[in-house]
């Protein structure tokens, strides 16, 4: 062995890789030995409006926890779980851009939803387009293409090209995007990138919501290499897709919309490697949401439709994720029964308010001692980002925005009028303010199973919520804080357990198949399965989880025992449980798929729609084995590039027949390569290494 290969081989056996997640509260931060233990584990508020503060905190905290006999240079492989795309996806938060169309017709616009945008990302149709045969239907505009892109250049960030027919022939998206780089020097997605599937109108609609995602995702990655540059970590960057799979920065900045529910696929692949489970159901409970999905032979069920999100249906493929609105910071409150309701919005603990703001302290222990209150008593406002856009508010919205101030606000003092009210839930559906109240985490605080911030807070948010339910239902006396939270305690068990269960029954295609509801019987058996009741005096029946649940996320540890004992389910909630999105951010693999369609276009003629061009054959056998060798080498490619070492790539081959008369012949054969490698890294020295 020379001194190069003993130098890698020392520096392979020091390998640190370096996982990070972005959630809605905190940024997660772990070191994993190369393909083996977790070390250790950090965490830091997530700071929205400048993630590199967040991300910079939780990184140096990981460093100062370096064990012995390691060092920042034995960090090897950087990667990093997002809810960026996903948010702003869900919340309309979008750059401007312009859609060119090219060969579609007015109905194809409105299928796409692209219409709904047109306010902020105008859209063009421009002649061309191709046959599902890859012929060429007609010549692609240039002059009309030239005078969209005059129109619309001053105005917009970025440019997203979708043509009819481009996965079997690309030539004019590719043309186009030749000409829009030249004329405007700004980024361009082109369709036929992001999915080889058919559905015109979907391509385009995925390929807009790539192009407007393009700033969130260099805001993150901006801000990693910014803070590893700051503390002298020199190793590859990768992000994760939607389904777990890992993909160099790189290409995440050119294909950000594969990054929609990254966080959720790091949750499940972390879940997988922490409890070495092949087959499951995974639960991640985190501040906001809840996400279930389901966990076969190692791999994470994908939805085959292509990820949901927003109400827009795109052509990424993504783990099929059950979300609800359910975590630890979801906004305890009174429905108009006056009973109690968790969530779906997420609010600011009190005790984390009281903690990073002490003197609203005071002013809870003031409304405390009330008896009556105003609207939303007990609640606070707070900023969620330092700086807005003035341009982009109205004048009653800058107006509430200029009030609030860096300190927070006691809500009931804005709430003035009805078009305050509309006003300061415009600025927190945006995303720029963020309600403080109660919550469930400020209900474990008062029980005593959690201690991480102001207890006091928390007491006191549970006393003034106590007597407006007093009040609400004309009780003699109000409860206890610690009744009320036992109550906040029991609905979020029972929540929990609904959300496991209908995610478990979607997956069942005996009982999914059966349409909406399960009857009066089926919702009394879950309904009593959730709550630990007896379902009848005389029938012993009750629901049972037919795979282990691993439960994972900060809050679980104070909910799913409970969920589990009634679910009958054996539940792991593993060591680092509460960072499972950050090692799964890292533990996961680089996989790319690609599919190359072969279809009989005429009598005895094969053509294999090939990216570099189509191509004829007079027998299905000689097409399938050029299409076999094309998606081989385009899916070994495409992994390289994504950033694998050495990718294995595996064939499985999907054959549709027809009739003609009395003869049954092979209409169409797609061969689908998969190529699975670990990413890339450094060993710290300059050298590039497989990781094992």
């Amino acid at each position: 062995m020379n001194e190069v290969e003993q130098r890698a081989a020392t520096a392979a056996a020091r390998e640190l890789w370096l996982g990070l997640d972005t959630g809605g509260t905190y940024t997660d931060a772990v070191l994993l030995e190369a393909g083996g233990r977790v070390l250790v584990s950090a965490k830091a508020l997530t700071t929205r409006e400048d993630l590199s503060v967040g991300l910079g905190g939780a990184i140096r905290a990981i460093l100062a926890k370096l064990p012995d006999g390691f060092s920042r240079r034995d960090v090897s492989l950087v990667s990093v779980s997002t809810t960026l795309a996903t948010n702003a996806v869900v919340e309309r938060r979008f750059s401007p851009i312009c859609s060119l169309l090219i060969g579609f017709d007015e109905a194809m616009v409105e299928r796409s939803g692209l219409a709904a945008m047109r306010e902020l990302s105008p859209l063009e149709r421009i002649g061309g387009g191709h046959s599902a045969g890859g012929d060429e239907l007609a010549a692609l505009d240039v002059e009309a293409l030239k005078a969209a892109v005059a129109r619309h250049d001053a105005r917009v960030e970025a440019y997203a090209i979708s043509a009819s027919f481009s996965v079997r022939n690309p030539a004019h998206e590719l043309a186009a995007r030749q000409l829009v780089r030249e004329l405007t020097g700004k980024p361009v997605t082109c369709a036929h990138d992001l999915t080889s599937k058919l559905d015109a109108p979907r391509r385009a609609l995925t390929a807009a919501l790539n192009a407007q995602l393009t700033p969130q995702i260099r805001h993150l990655v901006d801000a990693v290499t910014a803070v590893l540059a700051a503390e002298k970590i020199d190793a590859p960057l990768m992000v994760v897709k939607g389904d777990g799979s890992l993909m160099r920065a790189a290409v995440a900045l050119e294909c950000p919309v594969e990054t929609v529910l990254s966080g959720p696929a790091a949750s499940v692949v972390g879940a997988g490697f922490l409890t070495g489970l092949a087959d499951f159901l995974v639960s991640d409970m985190g501040g906001t949401t809840t996400d279930v999905a389901v966990v076969r032979a190692g791999r994470p069920v994908v939805n085959v439709e292509g990820a949901l999100v927003g109400g827009w249906r795109t052509m990424v493929e993504a783990v099929d994720v059950h979300t609800h609105g359910l975590g630890g910071d979801s906004e305890v409150s009174l429905d108009r029964r006056g009973e109690l309701k968790v969530g779906p919005r997420r609010a600011m603990s009190l005790s984390l308010l009281a903690t990073q703001w002490p003197s609203t302290l005071a002013v809870l222990r003031t409304q405390a001692g009330f008896d009556r209150f105003p609207e939303r008593a007990g609640q606070f406002v707070v900023r969620s980002r330092e700086a807005a856009a003035a341009g982009t508010l109205s004048g009653a919205q800058l107006e509430m925005w200029n009030e609030l101030g860096d300190e927070p606000v006691l809500a009931s003092r804005l709430l003035n009028s009805r078009i305050a009210r509309r006003t300061l839930d415009a600025l927190a559906d945006r995303g720029l303010v963020l309600f403080a109240a109660f919550t469930p985490s400020d209900a474990m605080h008062v029980l005593g199973l959690q201690a991480d911030w102001n207890r006091e807070a928390a007491e006191l948010g549970a006393l003034i919520l106590a007597k407006e339910e007093r009040n609400a239902k004309s009780l003699f006396q109000a409860a206890s804080v610690e009744d009320l939270s036992r109550r906040v305690r029991e609905r979020v068990v029972q929540r929990s357990g609904r959300v496991v269960l209908e995610a478990a029954m979607a997956q069942d295609p005996g009982i999914a198949d059966l349409g909406r509801g399960y009857g009066l019987l089926g919702e009394r058996l879950v309904n009593d399965t959730i709550a630990g009741r007896r379902f009848s005096a005389l029938l012993d029946a009750r629901l049972h989880l037919g795979l282990p649940l691993i439960a994972i996320g900060a809050p679980v540890g104070s909910y799913y025992p409970d969920v589990a004992e009634r679910l009958g389910a054996t539940l792991s909630i593993p060591p680092f449980a509460d960072v499972c999105n950050a090692v799964g951010s890292v533990a996961g693999s680089v996989t790319q798929v690609v599919d190359v369609v072969v279809n009989q276009t005429s009598y005895k003629v094969y053509r294999v729609h090939d990216p570099a061009g189509h191509r004829d054959h007079d027998s299905i056998a000689a097409a399938v084995a050029h299409a076999r060798e094309a998606a081989t080498a385009l899916a070994r490619a495409a992994a390289l590039r994504a950033g694998a070492a050495a990718p294995d790539v595996s064939l499985i081959e999907l054959e549709k027949t027809a009739r003609s008369g009395d003869e049954v012949y092979v209409a169409e054969v797609i061969v689908r390569a998969t190529a699975t490698g670990r990413p890339l890294a450094a060993d710290g020295m300059g050298l590039q290494q497989s990781a094992p």
